[in-house]
C-alpha cells in the first residue's frame, strides 16, 4: 500500500489542489488534522463548506482518512469542550473520520479527534481501549498532535506535544502514528520521524507554498520517504531507526 501522508494545510487551497492532483498514486490518503485556519479572513463556515467540497473530490479518486486539530473545532459537546462537529459530515462522502476505526488489507486504523478537556480525552482514551481489543494484522493511529519529549513535537526551543500520547502508545503499542501540528519539527532541530519501542511516529511539518510538506509510506518497500522545500529524507521501516538519510538525490537500494 502507497500512502499519502498530509497536515495542517489550514485553508491553503493551493496545497488542497496539490494533494488532490496527487491523488491517483496512492492507495490511501491521510490529513491529520487543521483543515481549517482560524487566523482566516474566510469566515469558518465558509471554509467549512470548501474543504468538505475537496474530501469529497478526493475520496472519488481514492480513499482518505482525516481527523480533527485545534483549527477544526465549531461547537460544545455535552461536557462544555470544544470539538469538530462539522468533520464528522465527511462521512456523508465515505470518508472515515474522527472516532471511526476503518480497516484497509487487515490494518486497523483509529482516527483519533483533537480533545479540548479531559472528559473528551476520557473519550480518545476508550476508544483506543476498544480498538486494542480488535483482531488486527496492524494498528494504525491518526493523531493530530506529536507525542511529548520526540523530536516531532520539538518546536525550535522546547517540545508541544501531548504526554497523554506518550502513555498511550507505551501501553498499547501502535504500529504507527500519524501526526501534524508542531509545524517547525522537521525543520528547526526536530525530526519528521521517530520511534517509541516499536511505535514509527510521522510529523510531515508545515511549509509555504503550493506543495505541502508530506511523507509518502510504502508498505511493499517498507519505506517512508519525506518531502520538502528543504530538501528530502527517508527511512527503512524494518531497520532501527538511527537517522534520516538526507538529500535523496539517488534512492538507496532498499528503496529501489
Amino acid at each position: 500500500m502507497r500512502c499519502l501522508l498530509v497536515s495542517d494545510l489550514h485553508y491553503t487551497l493551493k496545497q488542497f489542489d496539490w494533494v488532490l492532483s496527487q491523488a491517483d498514486a496512492f492507495d490511501l490518503i491521510v490529513i491529520a488534522g487543521d483543515h481549517l485556519d482560524i487566523s482566516s479572513a474566510v469566515d469558518l463556515n465558509a471554509q467549512i463548506v470548501v474543504v468538505l467540497t475537496y474530501l469529497k473530490r478526493l475520496r472519488a479518486k481514492t480513499r482518505i482518512f482525516v481527523c480533527s486539530g485545534n483549527h477544526d473545532l465549531d461547537a460544545r459537546n455535552g461536557f462544555d469542550e470544544q470539538y469538530a462537529r462539522w468533520i464528522t459530515r465527511a462521512r456523508d462522502y465515505g470518508v472515515p473520520t474522527d472516532e471511526d476505526s476503518p480497516s484497509i488489507d487487515g490494518a486497523l486504523f483509529t482516527i483519533c479527534p483533537w480533545w479540548d478537556g479531559p472528559k473528551s480525552r476520557e473519550r480518545v482514551g476508550e476508544l483506543i481501549a476498544r480498538d486494542s481489543r480488535k483482531s488486527r494484522t496492524g494498528w494504525v493511529w491518526v493523531y493530530h498532535s506529536p507525542p511529548d519529549e520526540s523530536p516531532t513535537s520539538w518546536g525550535g526551543r522546547q517540545h508541544f506535544g501531548d504526554a497523554q500520547l506518550v502513555e498511550w502508545i507505551r501501553r498499547y503499542g501502535p504500529d504507527l502514528v500519524f501526526t501534524g501540528h508542531i509545524h517547525q519539527s522537521p525543520f528547526r532541530g526536530g525530526s519528521w520521524v521517530d520511534r517509541i519501542g516499536d511505535t514509527w511516529v510521522f510529523n510531515p511539518g508545515r511549509q509555504i507554498g503550493p506543495c505541502p510538506t508530506h511523507i509518502i509510506l510504502d508498505t511493499e518497500r517498507q519505506s517512508a520517504l519525506w518531502f520538502s522545500l528543504a530538501g528530502n529524507e527517508a527511512v527503512a521501516l524494518d531497520q532501527p531507526l538511527t537517522r534520516p538519510v538526507p538529500e535523496l538525490t539517488e534512492l538507496p537500494a532498499w528503496l529501489r
